[in-house]
């Protein structure tokens, strides 16, 4: 029981990881674009994790770890900001060299600002709910600094491989907080939740998730935007 979580991130990591090589894939030439944005993204989370586990807002359950930590984490929450990125980007990547080359979603013009208009909707009406409000207010400004900022053109690419992800993400998020399990590895506090939930998946989880894969997708891009400039300027 005490390697549950562990198993659900190597789990996680281990298709991509086996794929990442092969030659019409080749996603371990991205890795100097994809490690630095992932290791930067993974410290903010890191640290949004401590402080939200110092206040209670959520917590994990001892059966279902292996009891090493950093700080006041367990090593396999660590590790998630990073198994599950990996398997994302790396989706993002297949999915964008495979099948949007052109990179269009006539949709995406609409669907942007609605989710920052609802987003925020959400983050004020419940204010008082930390979870909530937090992740809310972050991916909205998130989402208008790159939409009406940095004016990307990946939002696209982005959101059709989110929809993609979200059911392996129900899955995993399923089992992390109890969906298959007699207990939950991961509880919340419902005082700091809307106290809607996709069977036993908190409904901000589905928002915390997009901004985890956004902002890993956003330094990714910007380091290789960069890079590739750079070389065209030379």
């Amino acid at each position: 029981m005490k390697l549950t979580y562990l198993l659900i991130d190597i789990s996680s990591i281990l298709v991509p990881l086996i794929f990442t090589f092969h030659p019409k894939i080749n996603f371990n030439k991205e890795y100097k674009y994809f490690w630095p944005a992932n290791l930067t993204v993974a410290l903010f989370f890191i640290i949004w994790d401590v402080l939200f586990t110092n206040l209670k807002v959520w917590g994990f359950n001892p059966k279902y770890i292996t009891g090493l930590s950093v700080a006041n984490l367990p090593i396999e929450e660590v590790l998630f900001f990073i198994c599950i990125p990996y398997a994302c980007v790396f989706s993002y990547h297949c999915i964008r060299k495979f099948y949007l080359k052109n990179n269009t979603f006539l949709l995406e013009s609409s669907v942007t600002p609605v989710l920052i208009l609802l987003l925020l909707s959400l983050a004020t009406t419940y204010i008082d709910k930390l979870y909530t409000s937090v992740t809310f207010i972050i991916l909205a400004g998130s989402l208008f600094y790159l939409k009406y900022i940095l004016k990307v053109k990946w939002l696209s690419g982005f959101y059709i491989t989110y929809s993609f992800l979200l059911l392996p993400f129900l899955l995993f998020n399923g089992i992390l907080t109890g969906t298959f399990l007699k207990e939950p590895i991961v509880w919340y506090d419902d005082a700091n939740t809307i106290g809607i939930r996709i069977l036993t998946i908190p409904f901000e989880d589905i928002f915390y998730g997009m901004l985890l894969v956004l902002l890993n997708i956003t330094l990714y891009h910007l380091l290789k935007d960069n890079a590739l400039r750079t070389i065209e300027n030379r």
